[in-house]
């Protein structure tokens, strides 16, 4: 099924082809027609399935219809869950945008970053991607006007409301008018997502991508047994033996992200930490020195991990496992994307072998598991 079957503007299609963007994934068949047609819209689907211009896409087109001097009053909201995945989608409709005939005008609002800043770049929004806290603050200060949203997205929203999100949601949801498009994506079905599908959804199109083994087919996965008082040199072995120039690993706190990147630094390896207790302009030039090679190993958070997007990343090292079983294929998957493959690495203790046997039950595959005292 080619794009311009589902009835998207032409200059998009163009935008499209030169972007050699060839043919819709799974979910961009059903949802694009769908948003097209204003309709509420429930989809279910992992990180990386394409469901960002999934949205972007049809919304651009529905814009086209609709654009007109709104002053501080945006047409369309997106809610997501952190900074870093305000920035991705800003950025994905800016790509898109920049082909219609009818300028769009985007914009990410978040905290950690100046608000005047915000607050005089809302003159003339479209299209305003945010997170709830900052969100409601420009409210406060009379800065943006959601009284004339035609459109919200819930961009990650299992996330938002596992982060807390839940009663800023809903103060969100109540400043907008009752006649709207709603559009709600969630890698679960959890409790709390039927909750906000009831009280925002009518008769919506329901479309579930489920994830299977062959989502993770491109991925090589291999697992060590390693104590914990060796993991760190054993890290540092792996990406001087593999000789890695672009690895992303994974540490479940702050504060072993910290310990991780201040030992690969004293054993002169290119790393930089990820987490929430960065500065907004720390972790944006970390993210971008790494995806331009500049350094060699971004050591991240889970909370970190939806705002990490890169194309053809050769490696993820899982240093701890995560709690869910969920989170591990989720952080794994940030290789193997887009046909290209990718090798997952974990480093597994004794006091987590139960809990990686639960994974491998729950993700439906066997992992190589070796012993890193047969290495040495």
């Amino acid at each position: 099924m080619p794009f311009s079957s589902l009835g998207l503007t032409p200059a998009l299609l163009i935008a499209l082809a030169d972007q050699q963007f060839n043919e819709p994934t799974a979910i961009q068949q059903t949802v694009i027609p769908a948003i097209l047609a204003k309709k509420d819209v429930l989809g279910i689907a992992k990180t990386g399935s394409g469901k960002t211009a999934g949205y972007v896409l049809p919304v651009l087109t529905n814009l086209q219809q609709s654009l007109g001097p709104k002053n501080r009053h945006a047409n369309v909201l997106v809610l997501v869950p952190t900074r870093e995945l305000a920035e991705q989608v800003k950025e994905v409709f800016k790509t898109f945008s920049t082909s219609l005939p009818e300028a769009v005008k985007t914009l990410a609002v978040y905290g950690g970053v100046s608000i005047n800043t915000q607050m005089m770049a809302l003159q003339g929004v479209n299209v305003l991607v945010g997170t709830p806290g900052r969100l409601l603050e420009l409210v406060a200060a009379n800065s943006v006007n959601l009284s004339s949203v035609e459109t919200l997205i819930l961009d990650e929203a299992d996330k938002m409301l596992n982060l807390g999100f839940k009663e800023e949601v809903n103060k969100i949801i109540a400043l907008l008018p009752a006649k709207r498009q709603n559009v709600l994506f969630s890698a679960t079905l959890s409790k709390d997502i039927e909750h906000i599908h009831q009280l925002l959804l009518h008769d919506p199109v329901v479309v579930k991508i489920e994830e299977g083994e062959d989502s993770l087919e491109l991925i090589t996965q291999t697992a060590y047994i390693v104590s914990e008082d060796k993991k760190g040199p054993f890290l540092r072995s792996l990406i001087k033996k593999h000789r890695m120039k672009q690895v992303l690993v994974f540490a479940s706190s702050i504060h072993q992200v910290e310990a991780i990147v201040n030992k690969l630094q004293k054993n002169k390896i290119d790393a930089k930490a990820f987490h929430s207790k960065k500065s907004q302009g720390n972790r944006t030039d970390s993210l971008a020195h790494f995806k331009f090679g500049r350094i060699k190993v971004l050591v991240a958070t889970d909370l970190m991990a939806r705002g990490i997007d890169i194309d053809g990343l050769p490696y993820v090292i899982n240093y701890e496992l995560p709690r869910s079983p969920k989170d591990y294929v989720h952080r794994i998957g940030r290789t193997g994307r887009a046909g290209n493959t990718g090798e997952a690495i974990s480093l597994v203790s004794h006091n987590e072998l139960h809990h990686f046997e639960v994974i491998q039950k729950k993700m439906g595959k066997q992992v190589p598991l070796i012993d890193s005292e047969s290495l040495t």
